[in-house]
């Protein structure tokens, strides 16, 4: 069987990115609350104790906008201390779990608000961008949208709500969502591209011919949108032209994030593995903490059987996204062809926490069971893999069932 890539919505990381490709940013800042949200919440039972916590409230404003995060934690418990159903403070000490990426903690504040004031749309987005900084797609998607239904112009959550139905392979309902932004958008390259790639592979070839056609139009002739069309030949397996756009990228600006990741992924596409592995080393030294450059090393090491070389680069991946579906399943299978089986089924198994309806995830889990000598629990493996075949729900390509090529510059630019 070659070696391929579990099928989780596709790749990840790194929140440096060139001007071009930083578009998302204004779509995903958190809402922290106001003093005014404070007067909104249950009273306090005496008036001194009041005034208390509309002190301790101002002075954690103070101190989030001066970034000094610590003291405004300490200020808003105090709040909290004072006032318990005070709903802002919950929001901003989310806020501030978000900025440290300290999710739970942050899901944690965020669901409390959310019970005190359950018509803060802020709320709501707030927790849609902490599933979505997790790469929890799926579960943005319900948030984003009831902000949506609240307020049907607000840009940011139908943006971020086009993401999530995209990056969740839900295309015709990405486009439809991503469509009404144009008149505000339609000069940003990477919405263009966003909605054009949603718009191709959702059947909609009208509205991704005028995508490209105004990305054109905007992109001239910058290396950012030769990274683009780099981008959208790929994604058309369109692949001499992929690499004629991205060398194009490259030659303009050795240094532009992302550029030599796909023309990595163009090569790799061309059977042109040493090229290909050139390329995703150069990327390593744009962006350093990028987890698809080692993720996509390990695959084109796993395939030459540089077992050594791929499993390195596998557990890098992990170090940097520990989420990752494809390097598990590397290092499963790296572990596999060592007949390290213990090991390998501890790899494959958290593969399939996050790919729990892989293919390939399965049937290499139903051999090393085979190994262990557990027959029984293979033959169900064997049978589940079947009968994704058998319902449709996976086809056999390189991807996996991934339609979208990986594209981490649409998913880390974001503070």
């Amino acid at each position: 069987m070659a070696e391929t890539k579990p099928s989780v919505s596709p790749s990840r990381k790194t929140q440096r990115a060139a001007a071009i490709l930083v578009a998302i940013v204004g779509w995903a800042r958190p809402a922290a609350a106001s003093g005014s949200f404070l007067q909104s919440s249950a009273p306090t039972k005496d008036a001194g104790a009041d005034l208390d916590a509309q002190t301790w409230f101002q002075t954690g404003q103070a101190a989030m906008q001066a970034g000094d995060l610590r003291n405004a934690r300490a200020a808003f418990r105090h709040v909290l201390a004072l006032d318990p159903k005070a709903a802002a403070a919950y929001v901003n000490l989310g806020v501030i779990a978000m900025r440290q990426k300290e999710w739970e903690e942050a899901l944690r504040n965020l669901r409390t608000a959310e019970k005190l004031a359950p018509k803060m749309s802020g709320v709501r987005l707030n927790i849609g961008l902490v599933e979505y900084r997790q790469e929890n797609y799926a579960a943005a998607i319900a948030p984003f949208e009831s902000v949506l239904r609240d307020d049907p112009a607000s840009v940011q959550a139908r943006y971020l709500l086009g993401l999530c139905l995209t990056f969740t392979e839900k295309y015709a309902k990405a486009a439809a969502t991503l469509e009404p932004l144009w008149t505000e958008l339609s000069g940003d390259i990477l919405y263009l591209y966003v909605l054009g790639m949603a718009a191709n592979l959702g059947g909609n070839q009208e509205l991704d011919q005028k995508a490209m056609r105004r990305l054109v139009e905007v992109g001239g002739d910058s290396p950012e949108l030769h990274l683009i069309l780099g981008k959208a030949h790929i994604q058309r397996q369109e692949y001499p032209a992929a690499v004629e756009e991205l060398q194009k990228a490259v030659h303009a600006k050795s240094d532009l994030p992302y550029a030599h990741f796909n023309l990595g992924m163009a090569y790799a596409k061309q059977g042109e593995y040493e090229k290909s592995a050139a390329e995703f080393q150069k990327d390593i030294q744009v962006e350093p903490d990028l987890a698809d450059n080692y993720e996509q090393l390990a695959q084109l090491y796993s395939r030459q059987q540089r077992d050594d070389e791929a499993g390195a680069a596998a557990q890098k991946a992990l170090d940097l996204n520990a989420r990752s579906a494809t390097a598990w399943y590397v290092l499963a299978k790296v572990h596999d062809r060592r007949k390290e089986y213990a090991q390998a089924l501890k790899a494959i198994d958290a593969a399939g926490k996050f790919a729990p309806s892989n293919q390939n995830v399965l049937i290499l889990r139903a051999q090393i069971l085979l190994h262990l000598g557990r027959t029984a629990e293979a033959k169900a493996e064997f049978e589940k893999a079947k009968n994704l075949v058998a319902e449709g729900e996976q086809k056999d390509r390189e991807a996996l069932g991934e339609k979208m090529l990986p594209s981490p510059e649409l998913k880390q630019s974001v503070p």
